[in-house]
């Protein structure tokens, strides 16, 4: 007699405690989604201002970005094949993530130009701009950098950061034959492509056989327009970097609320769903003691 009873008092008592514990982790698991979904809505509202400012200023970049390629192009420089024995490749990216592959992206076009250039025999050094790339490339490709560029991607890129970086270059002492800059060229809000724009040593401008139709270009002037010419290509580098790296964080950020949003029907479908439960059995187990009495 005493068994029963005892088996009718505590057995409601275990499951009971059972199911609040489960009850209690779905509402915390609940709190801290909804406040993920918060921080990502913030997030997005912030990505869209400075890819509205962003977008403003892409499109004077541009402008810089193509009267130094005019030359390049109007000119027909190339580097010989025989004599191009070095080559530079500048990746663009920034410190920053949260903004899904765009910095991966960058990171597998610069693998396979490396790949592509070494089974040729030539010599390839990298300058990373952006802390990510420098970690998406340090443990594979170590070897290839040339030079690491920090605190890029926390402020807007400015003309002032470009002839830093530009500086850099020039100064590091590596004579490069031909070169090349890869970054994301920004098509729309959705969209962006990776690119890359070609860079050439001073001596392989001088050498090439069309500079002969600029008689009035001497070393001196030759040089400034060159290194002129490369601040204005990295300058366009990273402002179409900085505009796609927005939009893509944008993007990102919308789709995580939006994950948020579904995980937050689920959980509490599950939890109204287990309320039920914990309430039914317990009317069950009331009314199969008052049977029972």
């Amino acid at each position: 007699m005493f068994a029963r009873t005892s088996a009718l008092v505590f057995s409601p008592q275990c499951g009971q405690v059972r199911n609040m514990a489960t009850l209690k982790d779905i509402t915390i698991r609940l709190k801290s989604i909804k406040n993920i979904q918060k921080i990502t809505k913030s997030m997005k509202m912030v990505a869209a201002a400075k890819y509205a400012r962003a977008e403003r200023q892409l499109k004077p970049a541009r402008v810089y970005g193509t009267g130094a390629l005019a030359l390049y192009e109007k000119a027909d420089i190339k580097a010989p094949e025989e004599k191009a024995t070095k080559h530079l490749i500048v990746g663009v990216t920034s410190d920053r993530g949260l903004c899904g592959a765009i910095h991966s992206g960058v990171a597998k076009t610069i693998k396979s130009e490396i790949a592509n250039l070494t089974s040729a025999g030539k010599e390839v050094m990298v300058i990373n701009v952006g802390d990510k790339l420098r970690g998406l490339l340090y443990r594979t490709h170590g070897k290839h950098i040339l030079l690491n560029c920090k605190e890029v991607g926390r402020k807007p890129p400015n003309f002032g950061d470009a002839s830093v970086i530009a500086a850099e270059l020039l100064n590091s002492g590596y004579e490069f034959d031909q070169g090349s800059i890869i970054f994301n060229r920004f098509r729309s809000v959705i969209s962006y492509k990776t690119d890359q724009k070609p860079v050439f040593s001073i001596d392989t401008v001088a050498s090439s056989e069309n500079m002969g139709i600029y008689d009035d270009i001497d070393a001196d002037v030759l040089r400034n327009y060159q290194e002129f010419a490369l601040v204005n290509i990295i300058y366009l580098a990273l402002k179409e970097s900085s505009t796609s790296e927005q939009s893509a964080r944008m993007t990102a950020m919308d789709s995580a609320s939006k994950n948020a949003s579904e995980m937050i029907d689920k959980l509490t479908l599950t939890f109204n769903r287990t309320r039920q439960a914990v309430i039914t059995k317990e009317l069950i187990e009331i009314i199969s003691g008052a049977a029972a009495l």
